[in-house]
């Protein structure tokens, strides 16, 4: 009997358990970016579930950005935790972009602008359905200005059109 592959809607439905609050410890995946960000040993951090991340990601209007830094600051807020896996949102935010572009493959809408959505510090996902080019493709569409430094891109001054998800 073959193996059939999981769509990404599949992939993001199949996340039984999330939201989860665990304490922090140096074991946790994330636990070096979680220290970064203040976040120490003992405290309370979330792994989020793919639907809190997709409904953040919907509120994210033409003209702005978000970056998985504020997307994690938020539901690290909403679950009254000290922070976010970064490492977990990651993963939900690539498997959600993979999923709109599948469904608009099949001729479904899914109406969220995940190329709205940068990595810290403003970069492109190279992750994304198209990686760094079709990222950067979107986002020129919509009128930001992309630049390259090295390897990677970056949106100029991101930081100005960012969506504080209040």
């Amino acid at each position: 009997m073959g193996y059939k592959r999981k769509s990404w809607m599949e992939r993001l439905a199949d996340k039984k358990g999330f939201p989860k609050i665990l304490k922090l410890e140096r074991k946790v995946p994330c636990y070096n970016a979680l220290a970064k960000m203040g976040v120490k040993l003992g405290d309370d951090v979330v792994l989020v579930s793919p639907g809190e991340i997709m409904e953040l990601m919907k509120n994210v209007r033409r003209g702005e950005l978000i970056t998985i830094s504020e997307i994690c600051q938020r539901l690290a807020e909403k679950h009254g935790v000290k922070g976010c896996c970064t490492l977990t949102t990651g993963i939900f935010i690539k498997y959600i972009a993979s999923a709109v572009e599948e469904a608009a493959k099949e001729g479904v809408k899914l109406d969220i602008p995940y190329w709205r959505t940068l990595k810290a510090g403003g970069y492109l996902n190279e992750k994304y359905p198209g990686g760094l080019e079709g990222h950067k493709k979107l986002l020129e569409g919509e009128g930001f200005k992309v630049s390259q430094k090295g390897r990677k891109y970056f949106v100029e001054n991101y930081q100005n059109y960012l969506n504080r998800l209040s």
